[in-house]
């Protein structure tokens, strides 16, 4: 999809979907979000939608850092004490390891 033949308030309208898209737990929305428009939101010369399309591309990135930061404590977390949460540990599991813990 080039974004470059879009309109500035269509490219508003599809930033704002992505932004609020991301809130369905759908994180890689906001990092899309994040990447596609920055060039719009902060290195464009001015136009009218400029400043909500930043202010989502802001957000976005926000969340997203937030969502990455949550996952990746979350799988050190799991990855730590899989093996001493006994059988809670071994049904959050896809693939239980063998050997010893």
């Amino acid at each position: 999809m080039d974004i470059e033949r879009l309109k500035n308030d269509s490219k508003l309208v599809l930033c704002r979907k992505y932004y609020y898209g991301g809130f369905a737990f759908l994180p890689f929305l906001w990092t899309i979000n994040a990447f596609w428009f920055s060039r719009d939101a902060f290195y464009k010369p001015h136009f009218e939608e400029q400043h909500q399309i930043r202010q989502y591309v802001i957000r976005s990135g926000i969340g997203a850092l937030v969502w990455l930061v949550i996952f990746i404590s979350w799988t050190c977390v799991f990855q730590i004490n899989r093996a001493s949460w006994g059988e809670l540990g071994d049904q959050l599991s896809f693939v239980i390891p063998r050997g010893i813990p």
